[in-house]
């Protein structure tokens, strides 16, 4: 006798040796002896023999018509697959059709469900009619995904994956059809999918990829600003003076001027600060709008502005309008001391926006040089900054900072780039970095004095954070410190701002201690802050990749600055070289550029040699 088993959902037969009540002892076609379970069987069988039972059967089942099967057999009744077999082949189903039968039941779980070992039901009619749509659905899709596989492999895209392809690669929905194509092609073709896409001429730029990806991972619901309305301040007092601001050719959102009004034993020096606090109500929609991006994010060529351009008209401080600020007035004698200091709310006149290029090299530090608007001015301002530089106590710093011009559309891959260093420590830096040190000093005193919160800016062993306690500033060499001064820039600066207003009127102030949301503000700006600078930080190096790719370099030099860490002399690249030998800190070297590659974005180096002195 022969038995047919389940053996953990795959069929077998076999010729029974012995058999107790519960289990028995069997060899399979292959002449191995195994023990199954009395449970586990299936049906018994005379003829055919064990070892043909299954290759005969198979071909039987694949004749059977699964939906006659089912019209067949009783509904809303379980029945043993042997009384299936009945019903389907009539009259007394031969061996080879009984477990033919069996197979088809198990290959169609649409069609009958299983209600226990050999027992099935037929399904619902309704529950069949879905499962058979859901199978045809899955068969088109299926269809569709091959053919877009065919496509990305001819090297054209999809329409679907062309309109979506940074969503695929960076925040796919794994179970769409566009992403199991994608995914499918580029293992086809071995390479990376961002390759593939790029390859086929999905992706416009390498530019476009890493601003997409920043993007998607930052501004999920886009840039775009809604529509706000931006309210005027309210009646103010105007400044009797005439204030010019210093910024690069780039900056339309001026924070910041300067005037310098003579007085009888020195000069009072009014440090002007745009005042949108004034028009940007605290739960307004434009403050949540700064609220949610908490800065200004810049990149080489491009920006994503903090506020609309439409705050910027009202509240910037271009030249030839009297805009609403708050300005800090010090009272100084001849030597730069600072005799008093006053904060007020007012309208300040603009007469000029001065930019970087024309003050620069410094020739208006020249007595008598009037090439330059506002060059006693600014001389005076210099030697004021000079002054509290000195009391401060920091050292001077040969730090060389880099302008980045992009020419063209960044996204375009015609789009070239100029890199050119800029020593820091200038007359103009030190003017413009010394004074709004000292009104963000002055103002963080002020407002911890009179045990108002705000966000301070904390350093101590050389960790910076934002705190709504006041504290020391060492690398700034100050007791406390804050940021006030950018708050077109700035969430910190406008939440900063509306404190300082406040203070200045008299009036309760917005925040108070132990507000969720003030603490919130803080958590938030620090992180989105340093993910903003690490995204600039990235794209800066992305266009010095450019930069290498565009000059065709071949060479490079660089310095040592420990082990492999080195430095590029004449870029703002710091990288690691594997095969550098031993040198000393401070050692010229010659590197090879031995690749660039701007997906990732990544620079390949090799060394040559040491450069001798």
């Amino acid at each position: 006798m022969n038995i047919l088993f389940d053996d953990e959902g795959q069929l077998k037969a076999a010729s029974i040796m012995s058999e107790s009540d519960a289990s028995m002892q069997v060899e399979l076609p292959g002449g191995r002896r195994i023990k199954v379970k009395a449970s586990n069987v299936l049906m018994r069988f005379a003829t055919p023999a064990a070892n043909e039972l299954l290759p005969l059967t198979q071909p039987v089942a694949d004749q059977i018509d699964i939906a006659l099967l089912w019209e067949s057999a009783a509904q809303d009744t379980d029945a043993a697959f042997a009384a299936l077999a009945q019903e389907y082949f009539g009259g007394t189903p031969s061996t080879e059709q009984i477990a033919a039968t069996l197979i088809a039941l198990q290959k169609s779980p649409m069609y009958f469900y299983k209600r226990g070992k050999g027992i099935y039901r037929p399904a619902p009619e309704a529950s069949l009619k879905a499962a058979l749509a859901g199978a045809e659905r899955k068969a088109r899709e299926l269809a569709q995904v091959e053919t877009w596989v065919d496509e990305l492999i001819r090297g054209t895209v999809p329409e679907p994956i062309a309109k979506d392809w940074a969503k695929l690669l960076y925040a796919p929905d794994r179970q769409s059809l566009a992403y199991k194509a994608l995914a499918a092609a580029a293992d086809k073709a071995r390479v990376a999918p961002v390759h593939l896409l790029a390859k086929a001429g999905a992706i416009e730029s390498t530019h476009s990829l890493h601003f997409t990806k920043f993007l998607l991972a930052t501004f999920p619901k886009g840039i775009d600003f809604p529509e706000v309305t931006v309210e005027p301040p309210g009646p103010l007092p105007t400044a009797n003076v005439q204030a010019f601001s210093i910024d690069d050719d780039s900056t339309t959102e001026i924070d910041d001027a300067f005037s310098v009004t003579p007085t009888g034993n020195g000069h009072r020096v009014g440090i002007h600060i745009a005042a949108p606090a004034l028009g940007i109500a605290l739960g307004s929609v434009l403050d949540q709008v700064a609220r949610d991006r908490l800065s200004t994010v810049y990149m080489p060529g491009n920006k994503i502005t903090m506020l609309p351009d439409a705050v910027g008209s009202v509240y910037s401080l271009n030249e030839g309008n009297s805009v609403a600020s708050v300005s800090l007035y010090v009272d100084i004698d001849a030597a730069g001391v600072v005799l008093e200091s006053q904060s007020t709310v007012e309208l300040v006149p603009i007469a000029k926006n001065l930019r970087l290029p024309m003050l620069e090299h410094d020739e208006w530090l020249a007595e008598g040089n009037a090439s330059i608007p506002f060059a006693g001015e600014l001389r005076t301002l210099h030697q004021f900054a000079q002054a509290l530089r000195t009391r401060r106590g920091e050292q001077v710093s040969n730090r060389v900072d880099y302008n980045f011009v992009v020419h063209g559309d960044p996204d375009s891959r015609d789009a070239t780039v100029e890199i050119a260093a800029r020593a820091r420590g200038s007359a103009v830096d030190i003017i413009v970095s010394e004074l709004m040190i000292l009104a963000n000093v002055t103002w963080a005193e002020w407002l911890g004095k009179n045990a108002m919160v705000a966000m301070y800016r904390v350093q101590g062993g050389g960790k910076t954070r934002m705190s709504s306690q006041p504290g020391a500033h060492e690398g700034l060499n100050v007791p406390s410190y804050l940021w006030a001064t950018s708050p077109l820039r700035r969430y910190s600066d406008l939440l900063n701002q509306r404190q300082i207003i406040a203070l200045i009127r008299g009036e309760t102030a917005p925040y108070q201690r132990g507000n969720a949301d003030f603490l919130a503000a803080i958590a938030d700006f620090d992180l989105t802050y340093s993910s903003y600078a690490d995204f600039q930080q990235q794209m800066e190096f992305y266009w010095c990749a450019r930069y290498l790719e565009q000059e065709k370099t071949q060479r490079v030099v660089a310095t040592v600055i420990r082990e492999n860490l080195v430095r590029f002399d004449h870029l703002p690249i710091v990288r690691r070289i594997n095969d550098l030998q031993h040198q000393e800190p401070g050692t010229k070297v010659m590197l090879a550029v031995a690749e660039v590659d701007l997906f990732e974005p990544d620079i390949h180096l090799r060394f040559i040699e040491k450069i001798d002195d």
